[in-house]
């Protein structure tokens, strides 16, 4: 917890009592000037501190409300298609479907960008293209309805960008790093509601041009965020104590220049960062063999099978985004009133994601706060507890998968859940296993190039459209047993995530006994010494 304001200017007295005091009893000036000096810089770091942790706490809630409302609203397209676009079913799927596959393509550079230019000028492009988007379908009509593929896109990518710059907000409280990136990427899942509301709003007699205005003038919001809640580079991890960000008014010290002051509070905090520095290293070094380049973390086979249980989730995952309007209406008998019964239900279950996806993070965050064994790294205890997670993650899509092969309509309400499970599961839980297998220098590449090769595999959501649509008559059976026999390669990861935290284990195990045996041996040698000296005599 941080001190409050009331807890400095206690300390504060405090120490002008102890001021008098020690002054009237030893009458010595060096003392007085030690108890003013340790005043002004104890009780006014005190005071910064309770302001640094508002500060935080004020960026965490207003992420997960910018996450809820802003982040993933195109999710919930199944509720705009059903506005005034009946029976044009296969062209939105494609419009879904292209956009998905932009969005995915995009990752890696999206990446590069954070890591290479900050926070600030990566949110600065997400609100140009989320007004963009947003101003593209306002604009849009029966006419000019190819605005839809680039609106939905940039719309889809700006949201994207906002989640990966707040999940970094998790490195503010090292205790719940991974529950606040899951609970981010729920807020994130749960925000397609939005145009649920849009839809209600419509049948109310509200146009869509205007909801869509609406959401292009938030943006204000987002900028003001960037501004005074967002750092300009990066949330380091570890976190070092004397980490700021945003604007605000520097704490004064009474008693020294400001020049001084400066000059202070930047040698202590380039002392801590190299401290800091130098232990994330050596972390990394001793449980990740040597993954520290970017190159050698791509070349690891601890990234490539993450590579395979990305791309084989998602892509169940955009498969079924870009079919369940069609397989809602074919198992409705094309009554569109019972199909916008189900899209609300969808839609409803959506927003829970919220609530579901933060348990993903406690499962990985739940050997946090327990002694670790000698010689174990925290990196290490993070992968190793996030085995069950990323279990979870594959089970939970393998389920999905066989609920939404059978056609039976009121299942699909199961199907629902599963996949707002699923998918707070599966986002959350990548950029948390991203964040602790790899150094945080490469956050944004690794994630985003998991996601941009896995847009490779969702080309072929095309030709599976064109498939199910023109060659099996709209019928998608069969194709919906393949993917739930493709979903079962998922399971490969947290398997070799398992036998890989054995072997790190086998290896420090080894280690001990070599340093024990080595210790041994050194002190032989003077006892042998001891013992022999008389005969060599």
């Amino acid at each position: 917890m941080g001190w409050t304001e009331t807890s400095g200017k206690n300390l504060h007295v405090l120490f002008n009592v102890y001021c008098d005091a020690f002054t009237a009893r030893n009458n010595s000036k060096a003392s007085y000037h030690f108890a003013r000096l340790a005043e002004a810089r104890f009780g006014s770091m005190f005071l910064f501190q309770g302001g640094r942790h508002r500060l935080r706490w004020l960026t965490l809630l207003s992420g997960l409300v910018e996450n809820l409302f802003f982040g993933g609203i195109v999710f919930g397209w199944d509720n705009a298609v059903s506005i005034d676009c009946s029976g044009q079913d296969e062209h939105f799927s494609r419009v879904m479907s292209v956009a998905s596959i932009g969005n995915t393509a995009m990752r890696f550079p999206i990446g590069y960008i954070f890591d290479r230019y900050g926070t600030a000028a990566t949110r600065l492009i997400a609100i140009s293209l989320y007004t963009t988007g947003t101003l593209f379908i306002a604009l849009s009509n029966t006419e000019t309805s190819l605005l839809l593929y680039p609106a939905l896109s940039c719309i889809l990518t700006a949201g994207t960008i906002l989640y990966i710059t707040n999940s970094q907000v998790g490195n503010l409280f090292d205790s719940y790093r991974s529950t606040i990136i899951t609970l981010y990427n729920g807020a994130y899942d749960s925000s397609a509601v939005v145009l649920l509301i849009i839809k209600l709003l419509s049948e109310r007699g509200v146009c869509l041009q205007s909801s869509f205005l609406f959401l292009a003038l938030c943006n204000i919001i987002h900028l003001l965020r960037t501004i005074f809640l967002m750092p300009r580079g990066h949330i380091p991890y570890p976190l070092p104590e004397t980490f700021t960000y945003g604007i605000g008014c520097p704490v004064r010290r009474r008693g020294r220049g400001e020049a001084e002051e400066a000059k202070e509070e930047e040698r202590q905090e380039a002392d801590v960062k190299n401290d800091q520095k130098d232990k994330r290293a050596e972390d990394e070094m001793s449980a990740l063999h040597l993954l520290k380049n970017f190159r050698s973390c791509v070349l690891s086979w601890l990234f490539l099978w993450h590579l395979v249980w990305v791309v084989t989730i998602l892509f169940c995952h955009i498969f079924f985004l870009t079919n369940v309007n069609p397989m809602l209406t074919q198992l409705a008998n094309d009554d569109q009133a019972l199909v916008s019964h189900y899209t609300n239900a969808y839609a409803l279950t959506q927003l829970c994601g919220v609530l579901m996806a933060p348990l993903n993070g406690l499962i990985m965050d739940r050997h946090k706060g327990k002694p670790l064994d000698p010689g174990k790294t925290m990196r290490e205890a993070d992968l190793h507890s996030s085995c069950l997670a990323l279990f979870l993650t594959s089970l939970q899509c393998f389920l999905l998968c066989v609920c939404f092969t059978c056609p039976i309509l009121p299942l699909q309400y199961v199907t629902f859940v599963l996949q707002v499970l699923n998918s707070g599961f599966f986002y959350g839980g990548h950029h948390a296993f991203v964040c602790i297998a790899f150094p945080m220098s490469h956050f944004g590449k690794m994630s985003g190039l998991a996601l941009s090769f896995a847009a490779l595999a969702l080309l072929l959501q095309l030709p599976f459209l064109h498939l199910i649509q023109h060659k099996l008559h709209g019928d998608p059976l069969y194709v919906n047993v393949g993917i739930t026999v493709l979903s079962l390669l998922a399971f490969a990861h947290p398997v070799h995530v398992g036998l890989y935290c054995r072997k790190l284990a086998k290896l420090r195990k080894t280690e001990q006994e070599v340093d024990k045996q080595g210790s041994a041996m050194l002190t032989l040698p003077s006892e042998t010494n001891v013992e022999m000296k008389p005969r060599v005599v």
